[in-house]
């Protein structure tokens, strides 16, 4: 995980040390809808909920020490705060969503794969 971006080691003392207990809350990752909750909101363009997703999904990202994840939903996040649909930068947004995309199915794949 640390070499694809992840903090471990600071997340670990966020969970006082117990290696067992944070992979638990690793393992519920695989669960979290908020990507697919952004996907749907995207598809439709909400940007609203876009941004209610993305920020969901920093929020657990970041709790995790997921940061790639963190970043992008951050990036994200920033882009569309305070914003207009017709304001909203259509062509980052994309990019951004691509990149947030790749970043959560990386993690899933090598928590899935490591039986985390």
């Amino acid at each position: 995980m640390e070499e694809n971006g992840a903090d471990v080691d600071t997340t670990l003392k966020r969970f006082l040390g117990k290696e067992e207990l944070y992979l638990r809350f690793i393992k519920k990752f695989q669960d979290d809808k908020n990507l697919e909750g952004l996907l749907e909101h995207y598809a439709n363009k909400d940007y609203e909920g876009v941004f209610e997703s993305a920020h969901s999904l920093k929020g657990v990202a970041g709790n995790l020490g997921l940061n790639p994840i963190y970043n992008i939903s951050a990036q994200i996040c920033d882009l569309l705060r305070g914003k207009q649909a017709s304001d909203v930068d259509t062509a980052k947004l994309e990019e951004l969503k691509g990149q947030l995309e790749e970043a959560y199915h990386r993690f899933l794949n090598i928590i899935g794969e490591n039986q985390l």
